[in-house]
């Protein structure tokens, strides 16, 4: 058995905040049940936007989730998404005070560019507006004390780590990895080597994302390839033919990571074991690739299948990064052929943007929960409105309804516009 001889990293505990559920009940029973996250922007006017569709977290309330509500006037949206994921995967590990030693917990969390939103500058923009002009030399001579001191702990993409381990005494390593899709994946990999090399017995991993605010989505229209449909139950169309876009939306998800012998030690429920991990990236894009190579996803992937000592056929199923971008989605399912061949065409692949959308480093991680989740119940989820098969994809995308899990394991991928990679592969225990 993969690892048998050498330490073996478990995940015992699951949190989700997600545009499809807020727990690990609800979220699985919505995926199940086909309910997509994606509606029309609602927490903003959107008449401006080329896309007003958007996948929200509806009826999200922070202080239910916490134990340190007093630090909530200092967390951004992102921030409470991703310590209320935390607190509930603790809580799910059914870790409480002393059943862990403070010093071997540890945590690696995943963010993202965290932005302002403009009511918390606008104060201090309106004392330096003149005659429809904007005078900075009065920014500097007195305007700097209209904004709260606290203001940029809002902002820094490393503050979701430091409240989870504030929130849980972890007093062991403590790291952010800001690598956009692939962070969850890659904090993962961060936590299983300290596990590994004896440093911890727990970690807290994840990662969290929200795009729903005025700033993100204004830059975004500009920058991203966002669906433009205006129905939200066909929007977001993963590997399908007719695919115009994506969808942004914001969630969090997270895991308490653990060392086999001490989760048993301790009675643990395990969801399932980390067998292998991988990373790439692109490098030098060459002129005949379609301006996107698959080299990082390659390279992911086949360090992460070698870490389990799987062939392809003993992969139940891979959880797509599946942006639904024409060129991303024909991009990951170029490197699969160049992996698997003919077994490209048989491994089942399901592609989870198509109910929740795109929000970077928490949508990795949210997918990821569904891969764990699939595992404990044996089926693997159904894409949403795959139609038209993409010829120049040619994969066999699970759609229609879950199917049957038939082995046992599972392999999830993210990869950013940049081609960042990474992969993870899980086995039911």
């Amino acid at each position: 058995m993969a690892g048998s001889n050498q330490t073996r990293v478990v995940i015992s505990g699951i949190g989700v905040v997600s545009p499809i559920g807020i727990g690990i009940d609800a979220f699985w029973r919505n995926i199940c049940s086909g309910k997509s996250g994606i509606d029309r922007l609602q927490t903003f006017p959107n008449g401006n936007l080329p896309s007003k569709l958007a996948a929200e977290v509806k009826d999200f309330q922070p202080e239910i989730h916490l134990y340190n509500k007093k630090f909530l006037k200092v967390m951004s949206r992102d921030i409470q998404l991703g310590v209320s994921a935390a607190s509930d995967a603790v809580r799910n590990a059914g870790i409480k005070e002393g059943v862990v030693d403070p010093e071997r917990f540890g945590v690696s969390f995943g963010a993202g560019h965290i932005p302002t939103t403009p009511d918390e500058l606008v104060e201090a923009v309106k004392h330096c507006a003149e005659h429809d002009t904007f005078e900075i030399t009065r920014w500097g001579e007195g305007v700097m004390g209209q904004i709260t001191p606290l203001w940029m702990l809002r902002q820094l993409p490393n503050m979701p780590a430091c409240h989870i381990s504030i929130e849980h005494n972890a007093q062991g390593p403590n790291n952010t990895i800001t690598s956009q899709d692939s962070s969850a994946l890659l904090a993962l990999s961060e936590a299983m080597r300290w596990i590994k090399r004896g440093a911890v017995d727990c970690m807290i991993v994840g990662a969290c994302t929200s795009n729903i605010n005025p700033v993100d989505l204004s830059r975004k229209n500009l920058i991203d390839l966002l669906s433009r449909d205006e129905d939200p139950k066909r929007a977001c169309r993963p590997f399908d033919r007719d695919r115009d876009g994506t969808i942004l939306g914001e969630g969090a998800a997270a895991f308490v990571v653990e060392n086999y012998d001490h989760a048993v030690r301790r009675g643990a429920e395990i969801y399932a074991e980390v067998i292998g991990l991988g990373a790439g990236c692109d490098g030098r894009a060459s002129s005949d690739n379609n301006h996107q190579n698959d080299t990082g996803l390659v390279r992911a992937i086949e360090s992460a299948m070698r870490q389990a000592n799987l062939n392809p056929g003993q992969l139940g199923h891979i959880n797509a990064h599946g942006k639904s971008t024409k060129i991303d989605d024909q991009v990951e399912a170029r490197a699969y052929h160049r992996l698997f061949g003919d077994d490209a065409t048989k491994i089942p692949i399901t592609a989870l943007k198509s109910y929740f959308g795109h929000f970077d480093a928490g949508s990795g991680a949210v997918e990821l929960a569904a891969s764990i989740l699939s595992l404990r119940h044996n089926a693997t989820p159904a894409t949403l409105n795959y139609e038209t098969p993409d010829p120049l994809c040619n994969l066999n995308v699970v759609h229609g309804e879950a199917r049957p899990l038939s082995i046992p394991t599972a392999m999830s991928v993210s990869r950013t516009a940049f081609g960042q990679s990474a992969a993870a592969i899980l086995r039911a225990i």
